[in-house]
């Protein structure tokens, strides 16, 4: 079953064609099959039945008119009125054996029929050229010899037969996929769609096309861009006014706090405040996602060449090796946010971080390595939950507030690609990147 399921088509367009040449591919078999079996098959005894019968006719002319002008003149009858060029040679006995090995359809219908009319030893050879057939007979005294032509055995009809069922199908074939391309269209615009959509770009002239079922998956995504695009729209509102409320509040206490005399509690509020201010300004920007950027044309080397020139100038020491211009299509401030999260991350652990981006066949792939301690197998998924952190006492100044992994795999995500997690050759850890092309 499985190497069943290797040899079908992959494509819908594929597979549906199958679905409609198979039945005809099948029907032609049988068809061509029980004609070459039935049609062929009697029509070709019947024309030899007629070509033995006018050799046992001229066996009696020969067998009847001793040698002279009369045989001579029914042979020559034979030759102009039915196309029999027939000698006979006088005292002369049949080769023994057959001329060649009995072989083809020829042969089989000659071999079955001829013994039929003729009741005297013979021999044929149907592959003396590929116009006639030679049929020799022994009579008592001598042999008779006929050349017929071949197109006596055959009927044209089997040919004008092939031709035609062939001729059929094939243009069937290019209904087919005529039709069926327009049919698979509408599909491979919809997904083309759904692809863009999902790496945030917009695709302005999409409308429904195609079949029932197709423009009715094509509405329903419609309806679900629209919905996503309100949720988004909402939750980017909400959360400018909790922006504004919190920031509000935050500023109050931070005057109040300047108003009163400098002491030792008073230096940990501030310091409370501060995490607040950036832990609000964290989620934030986690919870708005870079949602409203569209998408340009860019080349992700030049991208990559400005997080790691920020990085060094605070310190880092990131070495940049990239394959060539890389052309895409992203989010540049997204996608750039998202590189410099995880070179930031990179150096904060580790003393060297190394970036390296490669193009594939489908995906450009940009693996970040550092030399730092790492992270356990096991906690490399839960890194990327929302606030959590391997260090347990939440210093801000330690390791931030454990948005950052969680904003570059969301950010990634939205332009259609991946993060994942693993170990990198220097020891400490490596965060490959695939965004798709």
């Amino acid at each position: 079953m499985v190497g069943l399921k290797r040899l079908l088509p992959r494509s819908l367009f594929g597979r549906s064609l199958m679905i409609v040449m198979l039945p005809v591919i099948l029907v032609q078999i049988a068809t061509a099959y029980f004609f070459f079996e039935r049609h062929w098959d009697d029509v070709a005894r019947r024309l030899t039945l007629v070509l033995a019968g006018d050799i046992a006719l001229l066996i009696d002319s020969v067998r009847d008119n001793p040698p002279g002008e009369r045989r001579d003149w029914l042979l020559d009858r034979a030759r102009a009125r039915i196309a029999l060029d027939a000698r006979f040679h006088a005292g002369e006995l049949l080769p023994s054996g057959p001329r060649h090995a009995p072989s083809g359809p020829v042969d089989s219908v000659l071999a079955r029929v001829l013994p039929e009319r003729i009741s005297y030893p013979f021999q044929f050879d149907s592959q003396i050229d590929d116009e006639t057939i030679l049929i020799a007979v022994q009579l008592p005294e001598g042999v008779l010899e006929v050349v017929a032509p071949r197109k006596r055995l055959f009927s044209t009809t089997i040919y004008v037969f092939l031709s035609w069922t062939t001729g059929i199908s094939l243009l069937l074939l290019a209904v087919a996929i005529y039709f069926l391309g327009r049919q698979i269209t509408p599909i491979r615009r919809l997904a083309h769609a759904a692809d863009s959509f999902g790496k945030g770009i917009q695709v302005i002239d999409f409308k429904p096309q195609g079949a029932t079922e197709v423009r009715q998956a094509a509405n329903a995504f419609l309806r679900m861009r629209e919905r996503i695009l309100r949720q988004i729209t909402q939750r980017t509102e909400m959360l400018a006014g909790v922006s504004h409320d919190l920031r509000t509040l935050l500023t109050r206490m931070k005057l109040q706090i300047a108003m009163m005399r400098d002491s030792e509690g008073l230096r940990d509020l501030k310091a409370d405040i501060a995490e607040m201010e950036k832990m609000v300004e964290g989620y934030l920007a986690f919870a708005r996602g870079e949602g409203g950027e569209a998408a340009v044309a860019l080349d992700l080397a030049e991208v990559l060449d400005e997080v790691a020139g920020g990085a060094r100038r605070k310190g880092a020491a990131v070495e940049l090796s990239v394959d060539g211009a890389l052309p895409m299509i992203l989010r540049r401030q997204a996608i750039k946010r998202a590189l410099t999260n995880l070179v930031e991350n990179a150096a904060r652990y580790g003393r060297h971080v190394w970036v390296d981006a490669r193009k594939g066949s489908d995906a450009v792939e940009v693996t970040i390595d550092d030399d730092g301690p790492g992270i356990p197998a096991e906690q490399r998924e839960s890194v990327f939950k929302p606030f959590f952190r391997l260090d347990a006492s939440r210093n801000v100044q330690t390791g931030g507030i454990g948005l950052g992994l969680t904003i570059a795999r969301d950010l990634v995500r939205n332009h259609g690609g991946e993060v994942v997690l693993d170990d990198a050759p220097s020891g400490g850890l490596r965060a490959l990147v695939r965004l798709p092309i």
